[in-house]
């Protein structure tokens, strides 16, 4: 499914992140995409759906687990490939360069590869969250290799802004 508006929260406490959970998902009408522990012990709650449902919930979300929120990711008009990809991973293009972009946190690798996605020409081959990287995530673009250094730009940039 394509989700206009994508959120994700990520916790320090797995009780928190339930608690969480089970707050935005009574807030509004929303579709939980993920939910559930990450090496590292952290708890992840991704959800999409309309951009009003989704804020409400995320900020539902953020209020209830605030002591254990360690990042937040809030996309109102995520590129399909965002949702898609974190679905599995998928096959760059033969002879294609690859960019990638390592992230401390979840949330942030949401965000990075949103950005970079519409920031060129590129695949999202892969977004990893958190499981078997320690808590980090990964995304991995692909296509020309001016597309690809472009699109890891605008990742990157998004990263180093503060909100």
């Amino acid at each position: 499914m394509i989700e206009p508006a994508l959120a994700l929260v990520e916790f320090s406490s797995i009780a928190a992140g339930i608690q969480a959970a089970d707050a935005m998902v009574k807030r509004a009408p929303i579709d939980v995409i993920k939910a559930g522990t990450v090496h590292n012990g952290k708890y992840l709650v991704l959800i999409g759906g309309l951009t009003a449902d989704v804020e409400e919930s995320l900020a539902a979300g953020r209020q209830v687990g605030a002591e254990a929120v360690l990042d937040y990711v809030f996309l109102p008009h995520v590129h399909p490939e965002v949702v898609e990809t974190i679905g599995g991973a998928r096959a760059p293009q033969p002879n294609d360069a690859l960019g990638v972009i390592e992230t401390t946190t979840v949330a942030a690798a949401i965000h990075a590869a949103d950005a970079g996605v519409k920031a060129a020409l590129v695949r999202l081959v892969e977004v990893r969250l958190a499981d078997g990287l320690g808590g980090k995530g990964i995304v991995l673009y692909s296509g020309l290799v001016a597309d690809v250094e472009a699109a890891v730009a605008g990742g990157v940039g998004v990263l180093e802004r503060p909100e």
